[in-house]
């Protein structure tokens, strides 16, 4: 976990030297940063008509999960560079706990939220809710949510 965080901010330290360099409107086209809870390295990419993919890497204490989502972001009349957004997408598991015992299961994400990139910054924050479903066993549902900070670019 320690060497992820070291890992990630020196990717933060880059970006924003790159972020300052550039066009810093209310809009992004990549962002990267960390969401809290779970641990989780977040990256957002741009695609066409103003939708998202987003990808997660998120580490905790019962193991380690992959997921991709794809995201349909519409704009707040009223406040820039404030959206609403929702999507989905599948995730991948690695756990190793007593609960899973080394299993590795496939899983369907939802995801609601809020995404704001603030005007003339490279800063981008997200809140969002993620109920998730896993098959196979230990399968079930389960839901995080969570504050993401990003450096956009």
């Amino acid at each position: 976990m320690k060497k992820s965080l070291i890992l990630l901010v020196l990717i933060t330290l880059i970006s924003l030297q790159t972020s300052f360099s550039q066009d810093n409107s209310s809009s992004y086209q990549t962002a990267i940063g960390v969401k809290i809870y779970p641990g989780t390295i977040t990256l957002k990419k741009a695609v066409s008509g103003g939708n998202y993919v987003e990808g997660q890497a998120a580490f905790f204490n019962k193991g380690f999960r992959l997921t991709a989502l794809y995201e349909f972001h519409n704009n707040i009349n009223g406040v820039e560079g404030l959206r609403w957004y929702y999507g989905g997408g599948p995730h991948l598991g690695f756990y190793n706990s007593k609960y899973y015992n080394g299993s590795t299961l496939l899983g369907v994400d939802g995801i609601l939220g809020l995404d704001y990139k603030l005007s003339g910054t490279p800063l981008n924050f997200s809140l969002d809710w993620q109920p998730s479903f896993e098959f196979g066993d230990g399968s079930g549902f389960d839901g995080w949510g969570g504050l993401a900070v990003r450096i956009a670019f």
